[in-house]
C-alpha cells in the first residue's frame, strides 16, 4: 500500500488508476493514429485528384493537337532533334 498525505491506498483504489491510465494512454494513441490516417486519406485525395486533373489537360491538349494537324505526320526523333 502506499501513502500520500496519510491516506492509504487500497489494491482496488490502485488497480482502478491502472485501468483508468491504461484506457486514457489507449484513448490518446487511437486519436494520434486517426490523425495520421485522416492526414493520409486527405493527401491521397489531393493526389488522386491532382492526377485526374493533369489526365483531363493531357486528353484536351491531345485534342486540340488533332484538331489543328491531325493529317501532318509525326516527325522522326531523328527530325526532332534536329530542329
Amino acid at each position: 500500500m502506499t501513502e500520500e498525505n496519510g491516506h492509504k491506498f487500497s489494491g482496488v483504489e490502485i488497480g482502478k488508476d491502472a485501468v483508468q491510465s491504461t484506457i486514457e494512454a489507449a484513448a490518446s494513441t487511437a486519436g494520434e493514429v486517426a490523425s495520421i490516417v485522416t492526414r493520409a486519406v486527405r493527401d491521397i485525395a489531393t493526389a488522386i485528384g491532382g492526377f485526374a486533373t493533369e489526365l483531363f489537360e493531357i486528353q484536351e491538349a491531345s485534342r486540340k493537337a488533332a484538331e489543328d494537324g491531325g493529317d501532318r505526320p509525326i516527325p522522326s526523333i531523328e527530325e526532332q532533334l534536329d530542329e
